[in-house]
């Protein structure tokens, strides 16, 4: 740990341990019994697992919950010499759970984490997938890019030119005031989780890969026809929990989502906005729970 980082985030990192997948450090916490089913989480951006530190408990009573940190993100390895394409984290999700031995699971996906699910359901729809999806979580991401409303933060990362200097004078303090805007109660997340969320981006140099990985804005373009393609073939239930009051992945998607899934079940979480999950752990866990008991492994 460098010495920016707090005594937080170094309990979180005692919470986990780091696995070499594809010759890369990947940092996962796992919580539950191994015999339980597996629930695979993908947190997103630009945070990492640490976002789910609410929720953990609850899910492990039923679920052998799993979250990683995509590489470049949070304690895992964010390397120079590498793409940050959506293809190479969905293999590197992959490679993960299958050094844990699950080959079936359910899936949860939040923001970032959605568009890797989104490759995740392109492999399965062509028959190339190692991990048997049972159901699929959907939660306020921006899968249809072109109905999400992007942030400032975001334009100006994913720009090849103006993106390393705007990261580079990306402070603290300029974190916190952003992020809290994600929240219809900005008094929902404290100052401490606020820090660890910054210490996560921060550590190994994390803050100068982020112009790298918000490439995948323009790969959601790139390969949208392979990605929704996906999804409105998809075989598998599909769950799309929302927050309601999401500026960013706003309603028009989710609406989108139920539309052209063929089997896929909305939940609102009216009064919430992009980090549900943080927002109101409680209503969001209850969520999750009582659709994935409809859906036993």
């Amino acid at each position: 740990m460098g010495s920016e980082e707090t005594g937080e985030l170094s309990a979180w990192e005692a919470r986990g341990q780091y696995l070499s997948i594809f010759g890369r450090k990947v940092f996962v916490v796992t919580e539950g019994e191994p015999t339980a089913p597996p629930l695979c989480i993908l947190h997103g951006f630009p945070t990492f697992s640490y976002d789910y530190a609410r929720v953990l408990s609850r899910l492990s009573e039923r679920y052998y919950v799993v979250v990683h940190d995509h590489l470049g993100f949070g304690l895992s390895e964010k390397p120079v010499d590498y793409s940050y394409s959506l293809i190479e984290q969905a293999e590197t999700a992959l490679g993960l759970w299958q050094e844990l031995g699950i080959s079936s699971a359910h899936l949860l996906a939040h923001d970032y984490g959605t568009s890797v699910t989104t490759e995740l359901l392109a492999r399965t729809a062509r028959q190339s997938s190692p991990v048997d999806f049972k159901s699929v979580t959907l939660c306020n991401g921006s899968v249809h890019i072109e109905l999400a409303q992007l942030t400032l933060s975001q334009r100006l990362m994913r720009s090849r030119r103006w993106g390393p200097p705007f990261v580079s004078l990306m402070g603290r303090s300029f974190f916190k005031r952003r992020f809290r805007n994600l929240f219809v109660r900005p008094d929902a997340i404290s100052d401490k989780e606020l820090d660890v969320l910054w210490e996560g981006i921060t550590f190994d140099k994390g803050r100068h890969r982020l112009p790298q990985i918000s490439q995948y804005l323009h790969e959601r373009v790139t390969f949208w026809h392979r990605w929704i393609g996906a999804l409105k073939s998809c075989p598998i239930p599909v769950h799309v929990l929302w927050g309601t009051q999401d500026p960013v992945a706003v309603c028009a998607i989710a609406r989108k989502l139920v539309e052209e899934i063929p089997d896929a079940t909305l939940s609102w979480l009216d009064g919430l906005a992009h980090y549900p999950m943080i927002e109101d752990a409680d209503r969001w866990t209850d969520a999750v729970l009582e659709y994935l008991s409809t859906r036993p492994i």
